[in-house]
């Protein structure tokens, strides 16, 4: 379910600052980023995770605290308090913008107290494999929310509604997966690993059925109290596919209105988001990560990459009404977990490949629109500068050109290794059309029809400045700078 010619805005990246001020700066940009026809945002977790005030959200602590009690050494999360989060909210519906809430189900970490229970240790690289016997362990699963003393829900939570921790060294243990007493990984997840339900932390057991029910609850309660517009759930494959279909339809139900839900599969496998697909009827969209890394390839390769294979195997491609496109994100950013950056000089091809077609619903990287500036430290322990520079100007003028043009009848060029193209042709309500010419090598032109005759069309990024004019039969060879994208619409 992709919203009509909306777009997505991710509004945060993995280093926005500690200031607890996105909240606040939400609510001042909403109606510019209303303006540049943004429709809709996924805002970070907004719950306070094991990291406190510093945490960005996904080691997530305790879901009923929005940034309003004193936990893990603060009351406000990374991004401001509950009143904030709130007012940020419906600012942004006053301004026209759907709010997507970014929600964690996975795991949950920092407990408050640690449990006796007995468990059998598997390999991580290999979730079929014990290695060890099954033992005595002390594991941290027992969460009392003291700073929330009862409010809102007065479950505490205890081993047995997990199903697997990772145990590493405390108390003489060995670094495992520690299955605990009468559990099962849960099935309908990915297979990597053998079974990758386990990522990180206490693993929540979704066959338990008090877990269920508690999730369900706070999942109404939620809703209840801040209005959202829909979800974007979190690592996706390590949770059974079955309990995302089920909660949404509980959701739907409850609010009564059609709520966007979209998962993150990271995986470029495509078999495995169509398996997530048929297993939660199609409920649920997904980003398309093997777009992304196309995307990431090709920005790789240079002139070396095919750009006629850059759908090939994606999910806008296979089932472009559930696929969410996207260039980057938080986990694909420099330094982060699945660092898969979209080099600099590709990004604008990208964009356009996302923003100005008729399939997918696009999502904007804050990185990306307003740059990003951070330092922390890589996998071989040196600490890093990265700056990520600001694609806005392009992008906006991409968002103007989408909201415009980008109508009607979609005619493709994919025709040459190092030059594609494609024609928008508008509607009845959307007249002029729209013609987008990209090149991975040196300067391009593609022979493209618009179907309008004799008229004379500018590229709105200003990479060439001299116009272009149809003939008596609408076509025109339309062109574009060496390793760049130019985008042509009716001079006015």
């Amino acid at each position: 379910m992709s919203e009509s010619n909306g777009v997505m805005m991710q509004y945060f990246h993995w280093y926005v600052p500690e200031d607890g001020n996105l909240w606040n700066q939400l609510a001042e940009s909403a109606q510019d980023l209303a303006k540049v026809g943004i429709t809709s945002l996924w805002l970070p977790p907004a719950y306070k995770g094991a990291g406190g005030g510093l945490d960005v959200g996904y080691g997530v602590y305790d879901l009923f605290d929005l940034g309003e009690f004193d936990q893990k050494g603060s009351i406000r999360t990374k991004y401001g308090i509950k009143a904030e989060y709130l007012a940020a909210i419906k600012k942004a519906q006053e301004a026209g913008i759907s709010v997507y809430a970014d929600v964690v189900f996975n795991h949950k970490l920092g407990a408050d107290e640690a449990e006796e229970v007995e468990a059998t240790p598997f390999d991580p690289e290999n979730r079929n494999k014990t290695v060890g016997d099954y033992q005595t362990i002390k594991a941290w699963t027992h969460f009392t929310f003291p700073g929330r003393d009862g409010k809102y829900s007065t479950m505490e939570w205890h081993w047995w509604h997990f199903d697997a921790i990772d145990y590493n060294d405390f108390n003489g243990g060995e670094k495992a997966i520690y299955l605990l007493k009468g559990k099962e990984f849960d099935l309908n997840v990915d297979l990597e690993k053998g079974n990758f339900d386990y990522l990180m932390g206490c693993d929540l057991d979704m066959s338990n059925p008090e877990v269920c029910g508690e999730l369900k609850y706070w999942g109404e309660w939620y809703l209840d109290t801040t209005g959202v517009d829909g979800f974007r759930f979190d690592a996706v494959k390590h949770v059974s596919a079955d309990f995302f279909q089920t909660w949404i339809e509980e959701m739907r139900d409850h609010a009564q209105r059609d709520l966007f839900a979209v998962g993150e599969y990271w995986s470029y496998e495509i078999d495995a988001l169509q398996s997530f697909i048929e297993t939660t009827q199609g409920k649920v969209s997904l980003f398309d990560a093997p777009l992304h890394l196309n995307f990431h390839i090709a920005s790789k390769s240079g002139n070396d990459y095919d750009l006629r294979q850059i759908f090939d195997n994606t999910l806008v491609q296979q089932q472009p009404t559930l696929a969410v496109t996207l260039v980057d994100n938080h986990d694909s950013q420099p330094l982060q977990a699945l660092e898969s950056l979209v080099e600099d000089w590709f990004k604008p091809i990208a964009y356009a490949l996302i923003l100005l077609r008729r399939e997918g619903y696009p999502c904007i990287f804050h990185a990306d629109y307003y740059g990003a500036h951070y330092k922390d430290y890589g996998k071989d322990g040196n600490e890093y500068e990265i700056w990520m520079g600001s694609h806005r100007v392009l992008i906006d003028r991409f968002l103007s050109a989408r909201q415009t043009y980008a109508y009607g009848e979609q005619y493709d060029y994919f025709d040459h290794p190092n030059t594609i193209g494609w024609t928008r042709l508008g509607d009845q309500d959307h007249s002029g059309g729209m013609a987008v010419v990209i090149s991975n090598g040196d300067d391009g032109s593609k022979y493209m029809e618009v179907k309008h005759p004799n008229c004379t069309y500018i590229d709105v990024t200003e990479h060439i400045s001299e116009p272009i004019t149809t003939n008596d039969e609408g076509w025109a060879d339309f062109r574009c700078n060496a390793g760049s994208v130019s985008v042509w619409v009716p001079q006015k």
